[in-house]
C-alpha cells in the first residue's frame, strides 16, 4: 500500500513539474495573457466547473477571494436555470474542464459571447492525455502537432494547458493528476495577480479577521489596555502609590506621564531590583527617580506578531503603545498576545 500512495505523489509531482515547464516555456505568454486579463477585471472572477473540475474551481475563487480579487463560483447547471444573472458585462469567466467538452459549460458560452465576457479555459483535453508523444514532449507538457483543441479551449480567449501524461489513478481514470496541476494553475493565477496588484500583509489581514490566522495578523490597537486600564503615574508620584497603581490595574507595570506624553516605564522587576539595592529606602523616592527613561514601545497600528517579537528580542513582558508625539495610547502584556495563539 505505501508503493501504491508514493506512487500517487511521485506521478503528481511529475505532473506539476511538466506544468511549470509550460508556464516558463512554452505557456508564458498565455499565462502572462490570463493574468492581465483577471488583473483589468472591472467586476468579479466567475470560477465555473462540474464534478471534481468544480470542486477545484470553489477552491480557486475562494483564494482569489483571499488575495484582493473578487470572485464567485458559478455551478454549470444552476448557471442554465437561472444563475447566469449572476454574470454581468465587466466580468471575467474563468472555466475548468478537463476534457473541455464539458456539455453544461459549453451551453454557457453564447450567453458569454453575447454578453462580451472574456474567457480563460483550464482544460487538459482527452486527445492530449491520449495521444502517444516522446517523452521529452510529455515531460514539458507539449501537445502533439496534429492535437486539435477542445470546443472549450477553441472558444477561450485565453486557454491554459493542465493536461497531464497520466492520472495517478492505477485504472487511469479517477481524476488525480490533472485536478493537481489545476488547483496548482489557479494557485500560480491567484499569486501572480496578487502582487501585480501590489498584495501587501495588511491587506491579507483585513481580509482575515477570524480563526487563527486573524489572531497572528491581529492589530496591537485591538489587543492592547487603553483608557482607564492604563496604569499611568506622574514623576512625582511616591513609590507606595505607585505600587498601589501598579496592584489596582495588574499588569505588573506603569507608565510614567507628563501630561499625555510617556516619560518613562516603572515595571516589577524594576521594583524588585530598587529593593533589593535601596531597601525600605526605596519607598521614599519617586517615580521619576525609579523609572526606565527610554522604555520600549511600539505604535498602536503594528501586527501582534511584531509587538511579540519585541518583547522575545528584549526579554520584556510589556510594551507602552505610543503615537509619533509619544502620546501614551496604551499598554500591551504578553498575556494579551496568549490569546492570539502565537505565545
Amino acid at each position: 500500500m505505501k508503493h501504491i500512495g508514493e506512487n500517487v505523489v511521485r506521478t503528481e509531482a511529475e505532473a506539476l513539474l511538466a506544468l511549470a515547464d509550460r508556464i516558463a516555456g512554452p505557456m508564458a505568454r498565455q499565462f502572462n495573457c490570463a493574468v492581465e486579463l483577471l488583473y483589468a477585471c472591472a467586476g468579479r472572477v466567475v470560477v465555473t466547473g462540474m464534478g471534481k473540475s468544480g470542486i477545484v474551481a470553489r477552491k480557486i475563487a475562494a483564494t482569489l477571494n483571499s488575495t484582493g480579487t473578487p470572485s464567485l463560483f458559478l455551478h454549470p447547471v444552476e448557471a442554465l436555470h437561472g444563475d447566469l444573472g449572476m454574470v454581468v458585462r465587466g466580468d471575467v469567466v474563468l472555466a475548468l474542464s478537463a476534457s473541455g467538452e464539458t456539455e453544461e459549460i459549453l451551453r454557457l458560452l453564447a450567453t458569454l459571447k453575447r454578453l462580451q465576457v472574456p474567457l480563460i479555459a483550464m482544460t487538459c483535453d482527452e486527445i492530449v492525455a491520449r495521444a502517444p508523444s516522446p517523452a521529452n514532449a510529455a515531460r514539458a507538457g507539449q501537445r502533439p502537432a496534429d492535437a486539435k483543441p477542445s470546443t472549450l479551449a477553441a472558444a477561450a480567449d485565453v486557454a491554459l494547458d493542465c493536461s497531464v501524461n497520466k492520472e495517478a489513478c492505477t485504472l487511469g481514470l479517477a481524476p488525480t493528476a490533472s485536478t493537481t496541476t489545476m488547483l496548482a494553475l489557479g494557485d500560480a493565477l491567484a499569486m501572480a495577480l496578487a502582487e501585480k496588484r501590489g498584495f501587501k500583509e495588511e491587506d491579507f489581514a483585513n481580509l482575515h479577521p477570524g480563526g487563527k490566522l486573524g489572531k497572528r495578523l491581529a492589530r496591537v490597537e485591538s489587543l492592547m489596555h487603553s483608557g482607564e486600564a492604563i496604569p499611568r503615574v506622574s514623576p512625582g508620584t511616591t513609590m507606595p502609590d505607585v505600587i498601589y497603581e501598579m496592584s489596582r490595574k495588574k499588569l505588573g507595570v506603569t507608565a510614567v506621564v507628563e501630561g499625555e506624553t510617556l516619560v518613562g516605564v516603572i515595571s516589577d522587576g524594576d521594583l524588585r531590583r530598587l529593593l533589593e539595592h535601596r531597601g525600605k529606602d526605596a519607598l521614599d523616592l519617586t517615580a521619576a527617580e525609579c523609572m526606565t527613561r527610554d522604555p520600549k514601545t511600539i505604535s498602536a497600528s503594528e501586527f501582534a506578531t511584531a509587538a511579540l517579537a519585541r518583547m522575545e528580542a528584549k526579554k520584556i513582558t510589556s510594551l507602552a503603545v505610543v503615537d509619533d508625539d509619544r502620546k501614551l495610547l496604551g499598554i500591551v502584556h504578553l498575556h494579551d498576545l496568549w490569546g492570539t495563539e502565537m505565545v
